[in-house]
């Protein structure tokens, strides 16, 4: 079918989009510099609709800061999800994100949201969203999902609170291209949980 701009997320597209086990975020640093960045998030329970014209996901702590530095930056963002099995759409969420800090207010209401039990959590990335286009998932294989890896959760549970916060002090600074990444990154951070 023919893609389509709608004003906001109904419930068949919250529906779709909550139930994907990958998503991908794009943003840019601002002018026309610096690399774009693009990752693919994943997870049961990692992504929230939190109304038709917000959304939410939960940031884990990873080697890269590019999200958190480009928000920072200019907010810009688009998340973007894509069926791999039954009917093909792709979703396109447009808008404006922010990175909530563990310290930050509201962040214990948002971090409610999703599975208590996650280690190594970064930030929560809330995004206002003021644009949702589909369009056709034609191009996208049919695959099937297998499961979510454990990974990254076995390396922070071995890593613990301090060693993450170290980690984030050392590879969490700034982005690729030198832009501010975490605000707290050289100082210990008491943790939410």
């Amino acid at each position: 079918g023919m893609g389509k701009v709608l004003d906001a997320l109904d419930a068949n597209l919250t529906a779709l989009i909550t139930r994907q086990p990958v998503f991908f975020v794009a943003t840019a640093p601002a002018g026309d510099g610096g690399h774009v960045n693009v990752s693919p998030k994943g997870g049961q329970g990692m992504f929230t609709v939190v109304d038709p014209l917000t959304v939410a996901y939960l940031d884990l702590t990873g080697s890269g800061v590019e999200t958190i530095a480009h928000l920072r930056d200019n907010g810009r963002i688009t998340v973007m999800f894509c069926t791999f099995e039954g009917k093909p759409l792709i979703v396109r969420l447009y808008g404006r994100g922010e990175a909530v800090l563990p310290d930050a207010p509201g962040f214990a209401a948002l971090r409610a949201r999703f599975p208590a039990d996650t280690p190594g959590v970064r930030s929560v990335i809330r995004v206002a969203v003021d644009r949702v286009a589909t369009s056709c998932g034609y191009g996208v294989p049919l695959m099937s999902y297998e499961a979510d890896r454990t990974t990254l959760r076995d390396w922070a549970e071995r890593r613990g609170a301090d060693g993450i916060a170290a980690y984030q002090g050392e590879k969490n600074a700034t982005s690729i291209d030198g832009l501010p990444g975490l605000a707290f990154a050289s100082e210990p951070h008491e943790r939410a949980i």
